[in-house]
């Protein structure tokens, strides 16, 4: 059956298209696994491990996902819409991953099947389930603004960042934040009253409702929180010092208003290399002059010395272990000879302004028109 382009819309808070049949009204919902919130990569597909047969991860709206078995009896796969338990009612929800995989997920998880009861798969999701389902997340946005302003009339310091309906259609989760304690015990009454449904408030930080929301960084790709990250570890400045980074907000912060998750990334590569390079606090003694710290490469561990202080023009390039010998000779009152070695080419500073002037290829075109004529006349004389 073919769909105009019309009828299909991408459900990414959920990883799946909705394709609408515009004469029967059906819908048919298929995963769609590029659009996937904390996608795992299926690297062991294939391989059969028996005592996780019965195992597979579900995923629900955004970064929501759990494990369940399949107590159905039901051949299920990945990419099928499915029924499970909820703590009231059932919710539905679709399998994202299956076979030996999801014992990997297991155990980086610390879900441990002897220990702790997995919640079950039902069934496959039926029609009736699918089409109560997809009304449910119909309601999901206008809920969502008419809580912020049941919030706002009781003067409540939390922001509504958004609501999860549950796949039956009887309780919806409100994901807020609040930098401090709030009392929502009368909130959940009006939003029971409001929306006929049960409530569950659930607080979030600032770097969890990136993860909600998605989006791409500075850096082109995915945001970290919406790709991969499941445990946020507290990130402050000293990750930047350590890097050598411009203590810039406007660049060291990421959509979130807070620190750039990708901060932590590389600074265990940072300490490290900082451990081998000595500290410099006096400039190096020369026999024909004093040697001034002006620039050091961590990760090449390379310290670049000037005779003039706090100069580029004429830098020299020692490396971690030449310095430390020369600051030990310094120590016993021995001077080298000189620093001047081979000297370090620094880039020639380009003027771009004119570039992009309008009237850049005029000359060019002057000339061509000149040499058209000259042609044009040396052809009439022949």
């Amino acid at each position: 059956m073919e769909y105009s382009n019309e009828s299909i819309q991408f459900d990414c808070f959920r990883g799946c298209t909705v394709v609408t049949d515009e004469a029967t009204g059906e819908r048919d919902i298929r995963y769609r696994q590029g659009c996937c919130k904390l996608e795992v990569y299926d690297t062991l597909k294939g391989i059969a491990q028996e005592q996780f047969d019965n195992y597979f991860e579900v995923r629900f709206k955004n970064t929501r996902k759990a494990i369940y078995v399949n107590a159905s009896g039901q051949s299920i796969k990945t990419g099928d819409l499915v029924v499970v338990e909820a703590a009231n009612g059932h919710d539905l929800g679709i399998v994202t991953l299956e076979g030996a995989a999801v014992g990997r997920q297991m155990k980086c998880k610390g879900v441990d099947p002897a220990t702790q009861e997995l919640r079950k798969i039902y069934r496959k999701a039926r029609p009736f389930d699918i089409q109560r389902w997809q009304d449910a997340i119909a309601r999901e946005q206008e809920t969502m603004i008419r809580a912020r302003v049941l919030a706002a009339n009781l003067g409540l310091e939390m922001k509504i960042g958004d609501v999860e309906f549950q796949g039956d259609g009887t309780k919806a989760i409100f994901y807020y934040i609040a930098d401090g304690r709030v009392d929502f015990r009368q909130l959940i009454k009006d939003f029971a009253e409001e929306f006929h449904i049960r409530v569950e408030m659930k607080q979030i930080g600032a770097r969890q409702e990136a993860g909600l929301i998605g989006g791409l960084g500075v850096c082109g790709r995915e945001l970290c929180c919406a790709n991969y990250i499941t445990e946020f570890k507290s990130i402050t400045t000293s990750a930047a010092r350590t890097q050598d980074l411009s203590l810039n907000p406007q660049k060291l912060a990421g959509q979130c208003g807070k620190l750039k998750c990708c901060l932590n990334y590389e600074v265990a590569a940072y300490l490290d290399a900082h451990s081998r390079i000595p500290r410099v606090s006096e400039p190096l003694e020369f026999q024909d002059g004093q040697a001034w710290l002006v620039k050091t490469d961590i990760l090449a561990e390379k310290l670049y010395f000037s005779y003039e202080k706090g100069s580029l023009t004429q830098t020299f390039a020692l490396s971690a272990d030449e310095v430390r010998d020369i600051q030990s000779m310094n120590r016993r009152g021995e001077k080298p000879q000189t620093l001047k070695q081979e000297v370090v080419a620094t880039p020639e500073f380009i003027d771009a302004v004119g570039d992009d002037a309008i009237n850049r290829f005029d000359q060019e075109k002057k000339k061509r028109r000149k040499k058209n004529r000259s042609k044009k006349k040396n052809q009439k004389v022949e």
